[in-house]
Protein backbone atom coordinates (compact mmCIF):
# COMPACT_ATOMS: atom_id res chain seq x y z
CA UNK A 1 0.00 0.00 0.00
CA UNK A 2 3.06 2.38 0.80
CA UNK A 3 4.74 2.12 -2.90
CA UNK A 4 1.19 3.37 -4.59
CA UNK A 5 1.81 6.68 -2.30
CA UNK A 6 3.82 9.49 -3.61
CA UNK A 7 7.58 9.52 -2.40
CA UNK A 8 6.44 12.74 -0.41
CA UNK A 9 3.65 10.91 1.23
CA UNK A 10 5.10 7.60 2.44
CA UNK A 11 5.76 6.78 5.58
CA UNK A 12 9.86 7.07 6.81
CA UNK A 13 11.79 6.11 9.76
CA UNK A 14 13.04 9.05 11.69
CA UNK A 15 16.40 7.94 13.54
CA UNK A 16 15.40 9.70 16.88
CA UNK A 17 11.90 7.29 16.68
CA UNK A 18 13.89 4.42 15.77
CA UNK A 19 16.59 4.96 18.72
CA UNK A 20 13.80 5.32 21.20
CA UNK A 21 11.88 2.56 20.21
CA UNK A 22 15.21 0.41 20.29
CA UNK A 23 15.88 1.77 23.76
CA UNK A 24 12.00 1.01 24.93
CA UNK A 25 12.14 -2.86 23.90
CA UNK A 26 15.48 -3.46 24.61
CA UNK A 27 15.08 -6.80 26.95
CA UNK A 28 18.66 -6.27 28.09
CA UNK A 29 17.21 -2.95 30.20
CA UNK A 30 14.30 -5.53 32.09
CA UNK A 31 17.43 -8.20 32.68
CA UNK A 32 19.42 -5.24 34.10
CA UNK A 33 16.63 -4.40 36.27
CA UNK A 34 15.81 -8.05 37.36
CA UNK A 35 19.65 -8.19 38.43
CA UNK A 36 19.51 -4.68 40.36
CA UNK A 37 16.21 -6.36 42.50
CA UNK A 38 17.87 -9.42 42.79
CA UNK A 39 21.04 -7.65 44.42
CA UNK A 40 18.61 -5.30 46.84
CA UNK A 41 16.81 -8.86 47.49
CA UNK A 42 20.13 -10.01 48.87
CA UNK A 43 20.75 -7.07 50.72
CA UNK A 44 18.26 -7.56 52.87
CA UNK A 45 18.89 -10.70 53.24
CA UNK A 46 22.71 -10.04 54.12
CA UNK A 47 21.71 -8.07 56.87
CA UNK A 48 19.53 -10.04 59.21
CA UNK A 49 20.37 -12.84 61.58
CA UNK A 50 20.45 -15.96 60.70
CA UNK A 51 17.66 -18.51 62.13
CA UNK A 52 17.44 -19.99 65.17
CA UNK A 53 18.74 -23.71 65.74
CA UNK A 54 16.48 -25.48 67.97
CA UNK A 55 17.21 -28.80 69.15
CA UNK A 56 15.25 -31.62 70.69
CA UNK A 57 16.55 -35.11 72.79
CA UNK A 58 16.79 -37.28 75.46
CA UNK A 59 19.65 -36.99 77.62
CA UNK A 60 21.23 -39.39 80.08
CA UNK A 61 18.80 -42.02 79.25
CA UNK A 62 19.61 -45.58 80.71
CA UNK A 63 20.00 -47.87 78.52
CA UNK A 64 19.21 -50.97 80.50
CA UNK A 65 15.61 -50.28 81.04
CA UNK A 66 14.94 -47.04 79.08
CA UNK A 67 12.95 -46.03 81.88
CA UNK A 68 12.55 -42.27 81.53
CA UNK A 69 11.89 -41.75 85.82
CA UNK A 70 14.50 -44.60 86.67
CA UNK A 71 17.80 -42.26 86.95
CA UNK A 72 17.68 -38.52 88.50
CA UNK A 73 19.62 -37.10 85.47
CA UNK A 74 17.06 -38.47 82.82
CA UNK A 75 15.87 -35.24 81.00
CA UNK A 76 13.32 -34.66 77.90
CA UNK A 77 15.17 -31.39 76.40
CA UNK A 78 14.75 -28.95 74.13
CA UNK A 79 17.45 -26.18 73.27
CA UNK A 80 18.09 -22.94 71.36
CA UNK A 81 21.06 -21.51 69.43
CA UNK A 82 21.11 -18.87 68.06
CA UNK A 83 24.57 -17.70 65.98
CA UNK A 84 26.16 -14.43 65.93
CA UNK A 85 28.12 -13.60 62.43
CA UNK A 86 31.60 -12.52 62.97
CA UNK A 87 32.63 -8.72 63.42
CA UNK A 88 30.41 -6.32 61.14
CA UNK A 89 30.27 -9.30 58.20
CA UNK A 90 26.52 -8.67 58.64
CA UNK A 91 26.42 -5.05 57.76
CA UNK A 92 29.31 -5.26 55.19
CA UNK A 93 27.73 -8.06 53.08
CA UNK A 94 24.13 -6.07 53.02
CA UNK A 95 25.99 -2.99 51.91
CA UNK A 96 28.25 -5.58 49.46
CA UNK A 97 24.87 -6.24 47.58
CA UNK A 98 23.48 -2.41 48.14
CA UNK A 99 26.65 -1.15 46.41
CA UNK A 100 26.44 -3.99 43.65
CA UNK A 101 23.14 -3.15 43.19
CA UNK A 102 23.79 0.31 42.43
CA UNK A 103 26.21 -1.14 39.64
CA UNK A 104 23.41 -2.21 37.13
CA UNK A 105 21.37 1.30 37.36
CA UNK A 106 24.80 2.90 35.27
CA UNK A 107 25.06 -0.13 33.43
CA UNK A 108 21.88 0.46 31.87
CA UNK A 109 22.92 4.10 31.35
CA UNK A 110 25.76 2.63 29.47
CA UNK A 111 23.65 -0.16 27.75
CA UNK A 112 21.41 2.93 26.59
CA UNK A 113 23.91 4.73 24.79
CA UNK A 114 25.08 1.62 23.43
CA UNK A 115 21.86 1.10 21.62
CA UNK A 116 21.87 4.30 20.24
CA UNK A 117 25.44 4.05 18.49
CA UNK A 118 24.47 0.91 17.27
CA UNK A 119 20.93 1.77 16.13
CA UNK A 120 22.94 5.42 13.93
CA UNK A 121 25.09 2.91 12.70
CA UNK A 122 22.31 1.04 11.00
CA UNK A 123 20.31 3.91 10.14
CA UNK A 124 22.76 5.56 8.79
CA UNK A 125 24.28 2.57 6.54
CA UNK A 126 20.52 2.72 5.23
CA UNK A 127 20.35 6.50 4.53
CA UNK A 128 24.22 5.87 2.61
CA UNK A 129 22.41 3.32 0.70
CA UNK A 130 19.39 5.05 0.03
CA UNK A 131 20.83 7.93 -0.72
CA UNK A 132 23.15 6.15 -3.28
CA UNK A 133 20.85 4.33 -4.72
CA UNK A 134 18.53 7.56 -5.66
CA UNK A 135 21.12 9.38 -7.38
CA UNK A 136 22.18 7.01 -9.25
CA UNK A 137 18.25 6.56 -10.16
CA UNK A 138 18.46 10.39 -11.24
CA UNK A 139 21.44 9.91 -13.31
CA UNK A 140 20.19 6.90 -15.06
CA UNK A 141 18.31 8.56 -17.82
CA UNK A 142 21.39 10.92 -18.60
CA UNK A 143 23.38 7.77 -19.48
CA UNK A 144 20.06 6.65 -21.49
CA UNK A 145 20.32 9.73 -23.46
CA UNK A 146 23.90 9.04 -23.88
CA UNK A 147 23.22 5.82 -25.46
CA UNK A 148 20.44 7.37 -27.83
CA UNK A 149 22.79 9.51 -28.68
CA UNK A 150 25.28 7.14 -29.45
CA UNK A 151 22.68 4.96 -31.17
CA UNK A 152 21.41 8.16 -33.29
CA UNK A 153 25.27 8.80 -34.10
CA UNK A 154 26.12 5.33 -35.44
CA UNK A 155 22.84 5.22 -37.33
CA UNK A 156 24.03 8.47 -39.15
CA UNK A 157 27.72 7.65 -39.46
CA UNK A 158 28.91 6.20 -42.62
CA UNK A 159 31.92 4.31 -41.25
CA UNK A 160 31.91 1.64 -38.01
CA UNK A 161 34.27 3.75 -35.83
CA UNK A 162 30.77 4.33 -33.34
CA UNK A 163 29.40 1.31 -32.54
CA UNK A 164 32.02 0.80 -29.54
CA UNK A 165 30.13 4.04 -28.40
CA UNK A 166 26.84 2.10 -28.48
CA UNK A 167 28.32 -0.96 -26.50
CA UNK A 168 30.23 1.66 -24.19
CA UNK A 169 26.73 3.39 -23.34
CA UNK A 170 25.09 -0.61 -23.12
CA UNK A 171 28.00 -1.18 -20.90
CA UNK A 172 27.95 1.70 -18.76
CA UNK A 173 24.10 1.32 -17.75
CA UNK A 174 24.74 -2.47 -17.26
CA UNK A 175 27.14 -1.59 -14.57
CA UNK A 176 24.68 0.99 -13.35
CA UNK A 177 21.96 -1.88 -12.73
CA UNK A 178 24.65 -4.31 -11.08
CA UNK A 179 26.08 -0.73 -8.69
CA UNK A 180 21.98 -0.87 -7.47
CA UNK A 181 21.52 -4.16 -6.67
CA UNK A 182 24.49 -4.21 -4.98
CA UNK A 183 23.48 -1.26 -2.87
CA UNK A 184 19.90 -2.71 -2.75
CA UNK A 185 21.30 -6.01 -1.08
CA UNK A 186 23.31 -3.78 1.43
CA UNK A 187 20.41 -2.04 2.23
CA UNK A 188 18.24 -5.23 2.68
CA UNK A 189 20.95 -6.57 5.07
CA UNK A 190 21.14 -3.69 7.05
CA UNK A 191 17.40 -3.41 7.20
CA UNK A 192 17.14 -7.08 8.71
CA UNK A 193 20.00 -6.06 11.73
CA UNK A 194 17.91 -3.21 12.22
CA UNK A 195 15.10 -5.40 12.98
CA UNK A 196 16.94 -6.51 15.83
CA UNK A 197 16.06 -3.54 17.45
CA UNK A 198 12.99 -2.21 16.17
CA UNK A 199 10.17 -3.67 15.06
CA UNK A 200 11.00 -5.22 11.17
CA UNK A 201 7.98 -3.02 9.76
CA UNK A 202 9.49 -0.37 11.03
CA UNK A 203 12.57 -1.51 10.12
CA UNK A 204 11.81 -2.13 6.64
CA UNK A 205 10.30 1.26 6.20
CA UNK A 206 12.98 4.22 3.76
CA UNK A 207 14.56 6.18 6.42
CA UNK A 208 14.57 9.70 6.41
CA UNK A 209 16.13 11.75 3.72
CA UNK A 210 18.00 13.90 5.84
CA UNK A 211 20.83 13.17 8.60
CA UNK A 212 19.88 14.81 11.98
CA UNK A 213 21.48 18.12 12.29
CA UNK A 214 23.71 17.10 15.04
CA UNK A 215 25.25 14.47 13.39
CA UNK A 216 26.47 17.09 10.87
CA UNK A 217 26.73 20.31 12.70
CA UNK A 218 30.40 21.39 13.76
CA UNK A 219 32.49 19.90 16.47
CA UNK A 220 33.99 23.11 18.03
CA UNK A 221 35.76 23.08 21.50
CA UNK A 222 34.68 19.37 22.00
CA UNK A 223 38.51 18.16 22.61
CA UNK A 224 37.75 18.87 26.06
CA UNK A 225 35.14 16.24 26.37
CA UNK A 226 37.96 13.77 25.87
CA UNK A 227 39.79 14.87 29.11
CA UNK A 228 40.44 12.22 32.00
CA UNK A 229 38.38 14.54 34.44
CA UNK A 230 35.48 14.62 31.67
CA UNK A 231 35.71 11.07 30.99
CA UNK A 232 35.48 9.86 34.69
CA UNK A 233 31.73 10.74 34.28
CA UNK A 234 30.76 7.87 31.26
CA UNK A 235 28.62 5.74 32.16
CA UNK A 236 31.01 2.97 32.09
CA UNK A 237 33.44 4.18 33.75
CA UNK A 238 30.41 5.10 36.69
CA UNK A 239 29.59 1.10 36.76
CA UNK A 240 33.67 0.63 37.29
CA UNK A 241 33.70 3.01 39.98
CA UNK A 242 30.54 1.26 41.88
CA UNK A 243 32.84 -1.80 41.29
CA UNK A 244 35.62 -0.79 43.10
CA UNK A 245 33.60 0.54 45.73
CA UNK A 246 32.27 -3.23 46.37
CA UNK A 247 35.14 -4.52 46.14
CA UNK A 248 36.53 -2.88 48.60
CA UNK A 249 33.70 -3.46 50.94
CA UNK A 250 34.56 -7.16 50.11
CA UNK A 251 37.87 -6.42 50.95
CA UNK A 252 36.76 -5.26 54.66
CA UNK A 253 33.94 -8.25 54.57
CA UNK A 254 37.27 -10.76 54.06
CA UNK A 255 39.04 -9.21 57.25
CA UNK A 256 35.92 -10.21 59.52
CA UNK A 257 37.59 -13.88 59.27
CA UNK A 258 39.95 -13.14 62.01
CA UNK A 259 36.89 -12.04 63.78
CA UNK A 260 35.08 -14.88 66.40
CA UNK A 261 31.78 -15.83 65.45
CA UNK A 262 29.79 -16.13 68.52
CA UNK A 263 26.63 -18.25 69.58
CA UNK A 264 24.33 -17.75 72.78
CA UNK A 265 21.81 -21.15 73.73
CA UNK A 266 19.52 -22.16 75.89
CA UNK A 267 18.10 -25.46 76.81
CA UNK A 268 15.02 -26.38 78.94
CA UNK A 269 15.60 -29.90 80.41
CA UNK A 270 12.06 -32.06 81.61
CA UNK A 271 12.96 -34.63 84.32
CA UNK A 272 9.69 -37.30 85.24
CA UNK A 273 9.24 -38.47 88.96
CA UNK A 274 11.13 -40.87 91.03
CA UNK A 275 10.21 -44.33 90.87
CA UNK A 276 8.47 -43.23 94.50
CA UNK A 277 6.70 -40.45 92.89
CA UNK A 278 8.54 -37.94 94.12
CA UNK A 279 8.88 -34.42 92.06
CA UNK A 280 11.81 -33.82 90.76
CA UNK A 281 13.17 -30.24 89.41
CA UNK A 282 13.54 -29.76 85.20
CA UNK A 283 16.82 -28.19 84.69
CA UNK A 284 17.86 -25.00 82.29
CA UNK A 285 21.22 -24.19 80.76
CA UNK A 286 22.47 -21.24 79.27
CA UNK A 287 25.81 -20.47 77.96
CA UNK A 288 27.96 -19.07 75.27
CA UNK A 289 30.38 -20.17 72.01
CA UNK A 290 33.04 -19.12 70.33
CA UNK A 291 35.34 -20.37 67.73
CA UNK A 292 39.09 -18.90 68.07
CA UNK A 293 40.49 -18.07 64.47
CA UNK A 294 44.32 -19.10 65.66
CA UNK A 295 45.69 -20.55 62.20
CA UNK A 296 45.04 -17.69 59.88
CA UNK A 297 47.49 -18.46 57.50
CA UNK A 298 46.07 -20.85 55.10
CA UNK A 299 42.70 -19.24 54.86
CA UNK A 300 41.74 -15.93 56.34
CA UNK A 301 45.43 -14.39 55.26
CA UNK A 302 44.45 -15.71 51.56
CA UNK A 303 41.04 -14.80 51.40
CA UNK A 304 42.13 -10.98 52.53
CA UNK A 305 45.13 -11.65 49.85
CA UNK A 306 42.66 -12.27 47.36
CA UNK A 307 40.32 -9.48 48.01
CA UNK A 308 42.75 -6.89 47.73
CA UNK A 309 44.31 -8.57 44.51
CA UNK A 310 40.81 -8.19 42.85
CA UNK A 311 40.32 -4.21 44.41
CA UNK A 312 43.72 -3.54 42.61
CA UNK A 313 42.43 -5.54 39.53
CA UNK A 314 39.37 -3.43 39.43
CA UNK A 315 41.61 -0.14 39.44
CA UNK A 316 43.75 -1.29 36.90
CA UNK A 317 40.73 -1.98 35.00
CA UNK A 318 39.04 1.59 35.50
CA UNK A 319 42.44 3.28 34.01
CA UNK A 320 42.87 1.10 31.05
CA UNK A 321 38.74 2.11 30.41
CA UNK A 322 39.57 5.67 30.62
CA UNK A 323 42.65 5.69 28.05
CA UNK A 324 40.38 3.40 25.68
CA UNK A 325 37.85 5.80 25.67
CA UNK A 326 40.08 9.02 25.27
CA UNK A 327 42.15 7.02 22.35
CA UNK A 328 39.23 6.41 20.63
CA UNK A 329 37.24 9.79 21.10
CA UNK A 330 40.58 11.77 19.98
CA UNK A 331 40.14 9.20 16.89
CA UNK A 332 36.65 9.76 16.33
CA UNK A 333 37.75 13.71 16.34
CA UNK A 334 40.83 13.53 14.21
CA UNK A 335 38.96 11.42 11.72
CA UNK A 336 36.07 13.83 11.73
CA UNK A 337 38.24 17.02 10.73
CA UNK A 338 39.77 15.13 7.71
CA UNK A 339 36.72 14.16 6.64
CA UNK A 340 35.12 18.07 7.35
CA UNK A 341 37.96 19.02 5.36
CA UNK A 342 37.45 16.61 2.16
CA UNK A 343 33.64 17.48 2.32
CA UNK A 344 34.14 21.06 2.08
CA UNK A 345 37.07 20.56 -0.67
CA UNK A 346 33.76 18.42 -2.95
CA UNK A 347 31.13 20.24 -2.35
CA UNK A 348 33.55 23.75 -3.35
CA UNK A 349 35.73 23.02 -5.25
CA UNK A 350 35.67 18.71 -6.88
CA UNK A 351 32.19 18.73 -8.12
CA UNK A 352 31.61 21.92 -9.79
CA UNK A 353 35.04 21.38 -11.79
CA UNK A 354 34.03 17.66 -12.56
CA UNK A 355 30.83 18.86 -13.42
CA UNK A 356 31.63 21.14 -15.86
CA UNK A 357 34.08 19.14 -17.30
CA UNK A 358 31.34 16.29 -17.97
CA UNK A 359 29.48 19.29 -19.27
CA UNK A 360 32.05 20.30 -21.83
CA UNK A 361 33.20 16.73 -22.79
CA UNK A 362 29.14 16.20 -23.72
CA UNK A 363 29.33 19.00 -25.98
CA UNK A 364 32.39 18.72 -27.67
CA UNK A 365 31.08 14.84 -28.24
CA UNK A 366 27.68 16.38 -29.87
CA UNK A 367 29.69 18.70 -31.80
CA UNK A 368 31.45 15.92 -33.48
CA UNK A 369 34.48 17.72 -31.58
CA UNK A 370 35.13 15.13 -28.86
CA UNK A 371 35.49 11.11 -28.13
CA UNK A 372 32.30 9.11 -26.53
CA UNK A 373 33.69 7.38 -24.31
CA UNK A 374 35.54 10.82 -22.62
CA UNK A 375 32.06 12.15 -22.17
CA UNK A 376 30.95 8.82 -20.63
CA UNK A 377 34.18 8.95 -18.09
CA UNK A 378 33.42 12.33 -17.30
CA UNK A 379 30.07 11.52 -16.35
CA UNK A 380 30.66 8.18 -14.14
CA UNK A 381 33.54 10.46 -12.74
CA UNK A 382 30.99 12.73 -11.82
CA UNK A 383 28.61 10.40 -10.44
CA UNK A 384 31.13 8.53 -8.42
CA UNK A 385 32.54 11.79 -6.78
CA UNK A 386 28.66 12.62 -5.36
CA UNK A 387 28.75 8.83 -4.23
CA UNK A 388 31.96 9.74 -2.21
CA UNK A 389 30.40 12.89 -1.54
CA UNK A 390 27.40 10.58 0.17
CA UNK A 391 29.77 8.32 1.58
CA UNK A 392 32.25 10.43 3.43
CA UNK A 393 28.39 12.36 4.88
CA UNK A 394 27.44 8.79 6.18
CA UNK A 395 30.86 8.33 7.58
CA UNK A 396 31.68 12.08 9.37
CA UNK A 397 27.56 11.58 10.76
CA UNK A 398 29.08 7.71 12.16
CA UNK A 399 32.26 9.51 13.39
CA UNK A 400 30.15 11.83 15.30
CA UNK A 401 27.70 9.02 16.14
CA UNK A 402 30.73 6.83 18.20
CA UNK A 403 32.28 9.80 20.15
CA UNK A 404 29.14 11.04 21.39
CA UNK A 405 29.42 7.55 23.26
CA UNK A 406 32.30 7.52 24.25
CA UNK A 407 32.29 10.77 25.58
CA UNK A 408 28.61 10.51 27.18
CA UNK A 409 27.80 11.72 30.35
CA UNK A 410 25.82 9.60 33.01
CA UNK A 411 23.94 13.01 33.52
CA UNK A 412 22.89 13.80 30.32
CA UNK A 413 21.47 9.72 29.14
CA UNK A 414 17.84 10.25 28.37
CA UNK A 415 15.85 6.95 29.78
CA UNK A 416 12.80 7.18 27.46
Amino acid sequence: MALSLPTWARPTLDLRKAVEEAVKNDPWLQKSTLFQQAFIDESVAGGTLPDPRVTLGAANLPVDTLDFGQEGMTQATIGVTQTFPRGESRRLSSAANSSRAAVEAFRRQDRRARVKETVTLLWLELWESQQSIQLIDENRGLFEQLADVAEAGYAAATSGSRQQDVIRASLEITRLEDRVTRLEQTRASRQEALAEWIPPVQAMLPVTSDVPESLLSPLAGETQKTSPAALVHHPAVRATDQLIDTQAIKVDLARQAYQPEWSVFARYGYRDRTPGGEARSDLFSVGIGFDVPLFTGPRQDRQVGASLARLEAAKTDRSLQIRRLRANARSSLSVIAHLDERIALYRDDLLPRMEEQASAALTSYDNDAGDFAEAVRARIAELNARIELIEMQAERARQVAAFNYLTASSDDIPTY
